[in-house]
């Protein structure tokens, strides 16, 4: 009887909800190009479950090789796993590929005697031959992207960027495993863009999949029981005829063969939007669909220096228009740490993007992966950076450590009261009544709120920080600041109850309330409805709990004369 050769495909996932493609993709390679009698199955982890748990369940198995996929967010984490699964399996064979060490080959198989193997690039077809050549004790050196030591010497081979279409994903074995959570859809690989801190330009020429094959992926996903399927295809809109015909597609079935509820993501380029195209997404059914848009910078010649070529007028136009439709999540990106860019040209970059009112405005900080032409052109770009994952510039001749390091205040700030959706009615109050810059009152609120502790703080604790902070600004009026947080506090959690900071010892809601129900209507069997009254304009407000909006992820609020 022929002998088995047994494998396991491993990823950490940065949280529970995500469900990497990789290691399905990886299994797929294998169904297509591996011989009989190698046997591959997947075992997904999390970054924030025990290691020895993830390691356990993968050493129950036996395997003869493991292969690990690679990213920044869980290269740390992934080296303490094999280290341990080694001192259980020391036979067993070590491969290590994706993007976080597809371009450090050499470095990690001289840092790391326990890794094996680096597959540098796409990996389907490699991984398949490696385990071939494992299994039948062959020669490995005409495998594409294959890094290993050969004696004290270092193989390393340049990244494999085939041309061919790579074997689908999607076997019964990726659903059984989906379980809810978000499903990631590949329908196409490459970037037609270079921008110098990415490395999706780096992949080859852009590979367009097959479109009937797209959207059947779409439709299975789709059914599969997640609520969102995240497209991965880096510039999504790079190709105008075959994005609309998948937005058509994705309207045409909604409902039908797309079940109510399910959302789309897609990251694409604003600016390269017409008119035909924003017609098609402004049709979108509300809450079908999510854009995802790089902004990075409005300085232009920041934007010139990372190559990344921007109509900013354009820009700026296509997204408020796509706001303006409030049918479907906005998200927009800045990198704080870009050349040319110092802390006043960031926060201008800051305001402009504020005032588009995107449903999220995510502030990041540059990180230099490697194999990122900022990474490998220090002359060029010279920013010091940590030395660990996820590699983040930590000061550049535009703009300095302190800077950078506060920074961080803001974008917390950004994401507690604006990003998470739960005070824009404050906000939108402070900035009517104030002189305040969205970008001023981001930074001092962040730097307030960090000097009285927000680890782990409590959604009615960070509210009475906000109450106690803003009360005393000029211009703001302490009565109608809480009535304007007992809107949001109302709009936005579900139990209906107010927190301390917000509640007024008053009789009179208890009447009113009566009142009202007489008058009106008492909620019905089973719906839970929240009520308060608001000082500033002497009216009843409730919020009935049920009919979340999709875009904003807020309940009604409805108004009602004392």
């Amino acid at each position: 009887m022929e002998k088995l050769l047994s494998a396991v495909i491993c990823v950490l996932n940065s949280q529970y909800i995500h469900s990497s493609l990789a290691p399905w993709c990886l299994l797929a390679g294998t169904d297509s190009y591996c011989k009989s009698g190698i046997n591959v199955k997947v075992t997904e982890g999390t970054i924030n479950e025990k290691i020895e748990n993830v390691a356990s369940r993968i050493i129950k198995q036996n395997p003869k090789v493991i292969g690990f996929s690679c990213y920044i967010w869980n290269i740390t984490e992934t080296i303490e796993l094999l280290t341990l699964i080694k001192s259980k399996l020391p036979n067993a064979v070590i491969i290590l590929g994706g993007p976080e060490v597809s371009y450090n080959a050499e470095e990690i198989l001289k840092k790391h005697e326990l890794v094996d193997y680096v597959i540098s690039g796409e990996g389907e077809k490699p991984f398949a031959l490696l385990l071939n050549a494992i299994y039948k004790n062959t020669d490995i050196k005409n495998i594409p992207g294959i890094c290993y030591r050969n004696k004290e010497k270092i193989i390393v081979s340049p990244p494999n960027t085939p041309t061919e279409e790579p074997p689908s994903p999607y076997t019964q074995k990726y659903f059984d495993s989906l379980k809810g959570r978000i499903a990631y859809l590949e329908t196409s690989r490459g970037c037609p863009y270079s921008c110098a801190f990415c490395l999706s330009g780096r992949c080859g020429s852009v590979r367009f999949f097959d479109l009937e094959r797209a959207k059947k992926e779409l439709l299975l996903l789709a059914n599969s029981g997640t609520k969102t399927v995240k497209l991965v295809d880096r510039t999504f809109n790079a190709n105008k005829k075959r994005a609309n015909e998948l937005y058509k597609f994705i309207i045409e079935n909604y409902g039908k063969n797309i079940p109510d509820g399910a959302c789309f993501h897609f990251e694409i380029a604003g600016d390269i939007l017409d008119d035909e195209m924003l017609d098609i997404l402004s049709k979108a059914p509300v809450g079908a669909m999510q854009l995802e848009i790089g902004l990075q910078s409005f300085n232009p010649v920041t934007l010139q220096a990372i190559n990344r070529k921007t109509n900013v007028e354009r820009l700026k136009k296509n997204i408020r228009g796509l706001v303006k439709n409030a049918n479907m999540h906005i998200h927009i990106d800045l990198i704080a740490g870009l050349p040319y860019e110092d802390l006043e040209s960031f926060k201008k970059s800051f305001n402009i993007a504020y005032s588009l009112k995107p449903n999220m405005l995510q502030l990041g900080f540059l990180k230099l992966l490697y194999g990122a032409p900022m990474r490998e052109e220090h002359e060029k770009y010279p920013c010091t950076y940590s030395n660990t994952p996820p590699y983040e510039v930590i000061e550049t001749p535009w703009i300095t450590n302190e800077e950078l390091s506060a920074l961080h205040y803001a974008e917390d700030a950004l994401e507690r009261l604006y990003n998470s959706g739960r005070f824009l009615n404050t906000l939108q109050y402070i900035f009517k009544q104030t002189e305040c810059s969205p970008f001023e009152l981001f930074d001092k609120f962040g730097r307030f709120s960090a000097e009285n502790g927000t680890a782990k703080i409590s959604l009615d604790d960070y509210t009475a920080l906000i109450f106690r902070y803003f009360k005393n600004i000029k211009g703001i009026d302490k009565v109608r600041l809480r009535d304007v947080m007992v809107c949001d506090r109302l709009t936005t959690n579900a139990s209906g109850k107010l927190p301390p900071v917000l509640k007024v010892k008053d009789p009179e809601l208890k009447n009113q309330i009566r009142k009202f129900e007489l008058e009106n209507s008492k909620p019905s069997k089973g719906l839970k409805r929240g009520y308060a009254i608001l000082y500033s304009e002497n009216t009843l407000v409730y919020v009935d709990y049920k009919n979340r909006n999709p875009i904003t992820g807020k309940y009604t609020l409805f108004k009602h004369r004392i």
